[in-house]
């Protein structure tokens, strides 16, 4: 009990991100680092979902993204229907808004669904490749 009280930030910070690793697991999907999602990509051929705003995506993007805005996703999960029971993987800047996208395809009916955790600045910082060109 003296430690706590002696480092009651660090208790403090503990408690918070196990807080935030639960809200994260009951969002839907399953996070996957950036060399994992490579693997996903190129083994299983996962579709790439990039859920950013459309200046966020022209800036620099994953190749074969497709770019659907998280404000735009209910209307158009259409889109995605033939992607049901494949692997999908959902990107945002810092994975934030790619997790609440993984709950949306989740409750309705996708069966892999992964979040790119820490986003495209993961990506980026890993050392992957991005493009700037949109797709045809």
């Amino acid at each position: 009990m003296e430690f706590i009280q002696q480092n009651w930030y660090w208790a403090a910070l503990a408690a918070v991100s196990g807080v935030m690793l639960v809200v994260t697991s009951l969002r839907g999907g399953r996070g996957i680092s950036p060399a994992q999602a490579t693997a996903l990509i190129n083994r299983e051929d996962a579709l790439v979902v990039d859920v950013r705003e459309a200046a966020e995506f022209t800036a620099g993007h994953l190749l074969n993204a497709r770019h659907i805005p998280l404000g735009d996703l209910q209307k158009r999960i259409g889109e995605l229907e033939k992607f049901k029971d494949k692997p999908v993987i959902l990107n945002c800047q810092s994975g934030g808004r790619s997790a609440s996208a993984c709950a949306i395809l989740t409750k309705a009916g996708f069966t892999n669904v992964h979040n790119l955790e820490g986003g495209i600045e993961a990506w980026v910082q890993a050392g992957m490749p991005i493009s700037r060109q949109k797709k045809k």
